[in-house]
């Protein structure tokens, strides 16, 4: 990517005002007053983030996971609108090389650019090959990635810089910076609204479900019988999304908040099964930190690593041309945009939105609700044919668990046995669920209406109307 580089103008001062030797870090400003900061918090997070995901396919790979949810099944669950995505089978393999690869590559800053789309278009394949598997965590990591093709996080202490002198650059538009923090907060605060309802405050739900089950956990597992245990867990969490990104944003209570977020997270990796998202939020939540703090890190890996000061001690400023910059920027400002508004979709919807999930997924909704389902599927046909369906036949055991609860993926499956029965000689297939859902705690209802017909029923983003009501109240925010 094409970029100009300047030496920053003299006499500029660090943020505190005093006049600071050239191993210190400056913050200049352009000559039309856009400020710059240090690189060193990008490129941080730009090795640290890197590594996270390589460990991540890694482990992956080794625990037979590939092979298990991408190569095994006999059919998948595309989400609505990337149908075209398809699992590769056998192939799937060379994917996933890919995407850890881009992530090493991004890690150690060699052939960033390239390794960057790379990253993002393989991970993101990967996220959308079965609806079955999806996690918030996964979109995070998706956007994240999208984000990191338009910053320079390869300008300062990478192997790029290190080849090309050229590009090295110790500043960079503080924009770069802002943009990680501020997706960050997104989640953080979209991710606290979503727990101002009242299963979540009032009883506890799900947390009142699921924490009595880790009464074993070392040292305080005993406080888990606790009928009081659950609701702490539960204010404390709400308020720690809600507040978590303010204070780290503010230089006073920066410790103290990241102190909150090992603990937070430190503690929700080992009571749940969520993969690698505590770790990957622990590490996020850097970027927050000040660029000494930052450039501490780049010294001693610096030391470690035996590469001479002269290499990280550079001093000039990535200056974006000013035409690309705008493009940029509006991409950014549609970005956010977007974040902003597609998490509130939910609000077109009618019904109970843990009920119906028309608008759940993509909206920064973790760990809300414990959902267990029963779904038995009827064909008929024209001609007389009938017969219930085994779903193992079709399924495996997590794709028939998420398929039971969720109204989508059901319809999708009623699909897919339409499709199979026709094949079988069955002359207008009609599908039919006897479905039966539990939403934390609730006594099992029908999630879906008996008498209709899925297999002409159609997706698309306006409500389902086959959900049947909860008749029951969930607020939300």
């Amino acid at each position: 990517m094409a970029h100009g580089l300047q030496l920053p103008k003299p006499g500029f001062s660090a943020p505190d005002g005093s006049v600071q030797p050239t191993t210190q870090i400056h913050k200049p400003k352009t000559e039309n007053d856009k400020p710059f900061t240090a690189a060193a918090p990008l490129a941080v997070f730009r090795i640290l983030f890197g590594l996270m995901l390589f460990g991540s396919i890694v482990r992956f790979w080794s625990k037979g996971w590939i092979n298990e949810l991408y190569i095994q099944p006999r059919y998948f669950f595309p989400f609505y609108g990337f149908e075209f995505v398809q699992p590769l089978g056998v192939y799937t393999y060379l994917l996933f090389t890919l995407c850890g690869l881009s992530a090493l590559l991004v890690a150690i800053g060699f052939l960033y650019r390239i390794a960057s789309i790379s990253l993002f278009f393989s991970f993101t394949y990967i996220e959308l090959i079965d609806k079955s598997t999806y996690l918030n965590h996964y979109y995070f990591t998706s956007m994240v990635c999208l984000l990191l093709i338009f910053l320079p996080a390869h300008a300062y202490f990478s192997v790029d810089a290190y080849r090309r002198p050229g590009l090295a650059a110790r500043h960079i538009p503080v924009w770069c910076l802002d943009a990680l923090k501020l997706f960050v907060a997104f989640l953080y605060v979209y991710a606290g609204l979503a727990k101002l309802n009242s299963d979540w405050l009032l009883h506890a739900l799900p947390l009142r479900i699921w924490l009595p089950a880790h009464n074993d956990f070392p040292i305080v597992g005993f406080l888990f019988n606790y009928t009081w245990v659950p609701y702490v867990f539960s204010w404390f969490g709400c308020l720690y999304d809600v507040s978590i990104p303010f204070l780290l944003w503010n230089a006073r209570t920066r410790p103290w908040a990241y102190v909150a977020v090992v603990v937070f997270h430190g503690l929700t990796a080992l009571l749940f099964p969520i993969g690698m998202f505590p770790y990957i939020m622990i590490v996020t939540a850097l970027i927050f930190f000040s660029p000494g703090f930052h450039q501490r890190i780049i010294r001693q890996l610096s030391v470690s690593l035996a590469i001479p000061a002269t290499f990280w001690e550079v001093q000039r400023t990535y200056r974006y041309p000013a035409f690309r910059e705008r493009i940029i920027l509006g991409f950014l400002t549609l970005f956010f945009l977007f974040q902003l508004l597609f998490p509130l979709r939910y609000l077109l919807y009618p019904g109970e939105l843990f009920w119906t999930e028309e608008g759940y997924r993509f909206s920064w909704r973790v760990m809300l609700m414990e959902k267990a389902g029963y779904a038995q599927f009827t064909v008929k046909d024209d001609a007389g044919h009938q017969t219930i369906v085994n779903n193992t036949r079709f399924l495996t055991p997590l794709q028939e668990k998420m398929m039971a609860t969720q109204p989508d993926m059901i319809l999708q499956y009623a699909h897919l046995l339409r499709d199979h029965y026709r094949r079988q000689g069955f002359v207008n297939p009609q599908v039919y669920v006897d479905s039966y859902v539990a939403l934390n705690g609730r006594l099992g209802k029908p999630l879906i209406d008996p008498t209709t017909n899925l297999a002409n029923e159609q997706d698309s983003f306006r409500h389902k109307t086959w959900i049947t009501p909860l008749n029951d109240t969930i607020y939300g925010f």
